[in-house]
């Protein structure tokens, strides 16, 4: 099980030890994403910078799109399925994905991939980032979290 975190709020007014967990997640600026492996450690620095950010439990058929769509290589060139046969074991994005899901890959095994994707803001807007789901755009989505990458790829 992987975890998808969208920064959502920016730099001003961030305490000390927000900042740096942020900076520990690579959420450097707003409406960038990384995937995260479910683990107490991710677990507990999500929960740290929940007034931050946004995020939930990913499923394949998103991250298999936010991957094709929004993953960049080295020289701000696109992933393609040509460059993940030649270079890793995985034949196709959907197959990174559904490995990625089940804890069995993460992005560092793809050469080259950044590990930071940076995504468009959503279509129809965050409905508030000042208030926790379902109010606002902050904190834990769940499963719901699909929808909002889903408008922001």
């Amino acid at each position: 099980m992987s975890y998808v975190a969208v920064r959502v709020r920016g730099h001003i007014g961030v305490r000390r030890e927000i900042a740096q967990t942020l900076e520990h997640l690579r959420l450097h600026k707003t409406n960038h994403a990384v995937i995260v492996p479910k683990n107490p450690s991710t677990e507990g620095m999500l929960v740290r910078a929940r007034d931050w950010i946004a995020y939930g439990e990913l499923d394949s058929a998103t991250l298999a799109k936010m991957l094709q769509a929004r993953a960049k290589l080295e020289g701000d060139k696109p992933l393609t399925e040509g460059y993940l046969q030649a270079n890793t074991k995985f034949t196709s994005i959907q197959q990174l994905a559904e490995a990625m899901i089940a804890g069995q890959a993460q992005l560092k095994d793809v050469p080259g991939l950044k590990p930071v994707i940076r995504l468009n803001p959503p279509r129809k807007g965050y409905g508030g980032n000042k208030r926790h789901y379902p109010d606002g755009a902050l904190g834990d989505w769940g499963a719901d979290i699909n929808g909002l990458v889903d408008r922001m790829v």
